[in-house]
């Protein structure tokens, strides 16, 4: 079974190092008879044995900048970050992706709370409101339309300035945030920006340039779509949920 673990672990060979005991034990059992499945505990206890545990993220930086004197939007969330129809509710937030140099890059997310797609995205190396937009842009570019939408955030000065509510207002999108230095309001789009240097990185502290990093999002999101199981939606990657959602849709119909 270490093999095999190991060879789902293995990048080069379609894998991702920060698989832990959960998601190995789903891909082991993907397709395999009841009769043949493996328990979690034992996945986990052997790759406890075999040192094969997922990476764990090492450090994080705040990239929050309030506005004092910005528009306050209200909570339209309420910490229900729970899955269900796509299309309905976003999540966003900025984090950044260190440069061996002593640089940074900054990505903005948007994410469907309905399948935990990352519908939207953008990297640059400024935290200048564009970053957000463009993230934003994106997500409507994958949707075909985001009116009626709810987009969630922080008060980041970013996401509360004028030019990033004329968007809103552009794109139908209601905006919504949380209250001022409470983490747990966005909790989600915070454990993405973990979840995400966590798997990026591998356990290094830097990337070694700017092109290496560009490239590994870019890799990184279409694999979180398209290949990444998340336990929220039944440990299977996001596609594959708004695809099985829009048959049972079509049934019932």
């Amino acid at each position: 079974m270490a093999a095999r673990i190991r060879v789902l672990q293995d990048p080069a060979q379609g894998g991702d190092r920060a698989y832990g005991a959960p998601r190995i034990t789903a891909d082991l059992n993907d397709g395999v008879p009841v009769a043949e499945r493996v328990n979690h505990k034992r996945v986990a206890r052997v790759m406890r044995e075999h040192r094969l545990a997922g990476i764990r993220l090492r450090r994080r930086v705040k990239t929050t900048i309030p506005d004092q004197s910005a528009r306050r939007f209200p909570d339209l969330i309420g910490r229900d970050f729970s899955v269900g129809d796509p299309g309905r509710r976003y999540v966003g937030d900025i984090t950044y992706l260190p440069i061996a140099d002593g640089t940074n890059l900054y990505l903005a997310s948007c994410i469907d709370l309905g399948s935990r797609k990352l519908a939207g995205w953008q990297v640059a190396d400024h935290m200048r409101t564009e970053l957000v937009e463009d993230a934003l842009r994106a997500a409507h570019h994958d949707r075909g339309s985001l009116v009626g939408a709810i987009f969630h955030s922080d008060h980041g000065s970013v996401y509360t300035s004028k030019a990033y509510a004329a968007l809103c207002e552009q794109l139908g999108v209601n905006q919504s945030t949380g209250a001022v230095g409470t983490s747990a309001d966005n909790s989600l789009a915070e454990s993405f920006n973990a979840t995400l240097k966590r798997e990026l990185l591998a356990g290094r502290s830097a990337f070694p340039d700017q092109a290496t990093a560009y490239r590994a999002v870019f890799r990184w999101a279409n694999r979180y779509n398209t290949r990444r199981r998340h336990s929220a939606i039944g440990n299977i990657s996001p596609n594959a949920y708004e695809a099985a959602r829009s048959a049972t849709l079509a049934e019932a119909a």
